[in-house]
């Protein structure tokens, strides 16, 4: 489910949001659904629970998860998460046409790139998203 890689510099508990965030956007974790306890998770992980606490709490203070008392953590309305996937997107492809507009990029180019690199991801990941 989630695979940790200690070369990366960011902080543990930051891998993990971002890891939970790209199962709820793709998925994999549905609107509702429960998340592992903390314990569970920490020795599934076999990293501290005072780390999973950390990153469940993140993943609350953003919308992206709910707790009830007693009963555990949820995932909450994945469309808000995938629309502010979306958003991040967008910016980052804005970013990306404005630097190949800079470089003397035809649009022509810039699409025949994109169309050739979404069937090249395509075929890897078996099919993609919709949206």
């Amino acid at each position: 489910m989630i695979l940790l890689d200690y070369k990366d510099r960011r902080p543990i508990y930051e891998q993990i949001v971002e890891k939970l965030k790209d199962l709820m956007i793709c998925g994999v974790l549905e609107q509702d659904s429960q998340l592992p306890s903390v314990r569970s998770l920490a020795t599934e992980l076999s990293i501290n629970p005072n780390t999973i606490q950390r990153a469940y709490t993140e993943l609350e203070r953003r919308g992206f998860i709910y707790s009830v008392k007693g009963k555990g953590s949820f995932v909450a309305d994945t469309s808000s998460i995938r629309a502010l996937k979306n958003s991040e997107l967008k910016k980052k492809l804005s970013s990306w046409i404005e630097e190949a507009k800079r470089a003397g990029i035809k649009e022509d180019k810039a699409h025949s790139w994109v169309a050739e690199e979404w069937t090249i991801i395509g075929t890897k990941s078996g099919g993609g998203a919709n949206e």
